[in-house]
C-alpha cells in the first residue's frame, strides 16, 4: 500500500483524471468537463502498452510460411493503480463517491443519450507536465478493492484498478527534443500574470485563456497564485 510519503500528500503536483462528455459529432475533441478526479496519492507505477496487428495467411505451396502483412498500429492503452483514503476521517464518505465517479465512466451518459450518439465520458489522465502518458482515452474497466471501512461500515480505503485506451487524435507538429506530438511549455506565475494576458503572449489572442484553464484543472481564473507552475498548451491544441 502506498503511504503519504510517496504519495501526492508530498508531491506539488497531483495526477488528475479529468471526465468529459463524449464529443457530439465526430470530432475527437472531448465535449464539456463533468468533473475533475484529483488523486490522494500520485500513482507508484504506470503501465503503458502497444501493439500492432500483422496478418498471416497460410499458403499450403510455402514451406516456411507466408511473408506477414502489417495491417496497421493500434492506440495506446495504460493501466493505472488509483489508491484512495480518507482514514483520517473516519465517517466520511469521499472515498465511496471517487469510486463511484470512476465507476461512472464506464456508463452512458445522459446528454449523448440525447444527442442519439450513446457513449461513456471521455477523459484526460494528466499528472503536471508528464505528456508521456498524457491523452485522452475512454476507461475499459474499472475494479475497486475496499480495505478498510469506518465504524459505520462506509469504505474509507480504497485500491482501483483502472484501464484506459487511448482514443487518437490527429497528429499535430513533432518537439524534436521531447519527441512528442506538440509542443507544450511549463510557465511559472510572476505578479500581474493572468491567463487573458499569458493567452496574448503565448497564442496572440487573449479569448483562448480558456485553453490554459482547461489544460491545468483551473476552476477559478481569478485566483492565481503567484509561484504555480502551468501547462501551457501547444498552438495547434487551442481553438479560439
Amino acid at each position: 500500500m502506498p503511504k503519504s510519503s510517496n504519495g501526492a500528500g508530498k508531491s506539488l503536483v497531483r495526477a488528475t483524471l479529468a471526465i468529459h462528455e463524449p464529443p457530439v459529432g465526430s470530432g475527437t475533441r472531448p465535449g464539456a468537463l463533468l468533473r475533475t478526479l484529483r488523486f490522494d496519492f500520485n500513482p507508484a507505477q504506470l503501465s503503458l502498452s502497444r501493439s500492432a496487428q500483422w496478418k498471416v495467411t497460410p499458403t499450403a505451396a510455402l514451406r516456411d510460411g507466408p511473408k506477414p502483412e502489417f495491417m496497421g498500429a493500434e492506440p495506446r492503452s495504460m493501466t493505472l493503480e488509483v489508491f484512495l483514503d480518507s482514514s483520517g476521517r473516519p465517517t466520511s464518505d469521499t472515498v465511496l463517491k471517487k469510486v463511484a465517479s470512476l465507476m461512472s465512466c464506464c456508463r452512458v451518459t445522459g446528454k449523448s443519450i440525447a444527442a442519439k450518439r450513446p457513449s461513456p465520458p471521455w477523459v484526460v489522465f494528466q499528472w503536471g507536465s508528464f505528456s508521456t502518458a498524457r491523452f485522452t482515452a475512454y476507461v475499459s474497466s474499472v475494479e475497486a478493492s475496499y480495505t478498510l471501512f469506518g465504524t459505520t461500515g462506509v469504505p474509507i480505503r480504497a485500491t482501483c484498478q483502472v484501464r484506459l485506451h487511448e482514443i487518437p487524435r490527429k497528429t499535430g507538429r513533432q518537439n524534436p527534443t521531447s519527441g512528442a506530438l506538440t509542443a507544450r511549455r511549463v510557465h511559472r506565475v510572476v505578479a500581474g500574470d493572468s491567463l487573458q494576458s499569458l493567452a496574448w503572449r503565448e497564442y496572440g489572442d487573449a479569448t483562448v485563456w480558456r485553453a490554459i484553464a482547461e489544460a491545468n484543472n483551473i476552476d477559478d481564473p481569478a485566483r492565481l497564485p503567484t509561484g504555480t507552475e502551468l501547462i501551457l498548451p501547444a498552438a495547434e491544441e487551442v481553438r479560439p
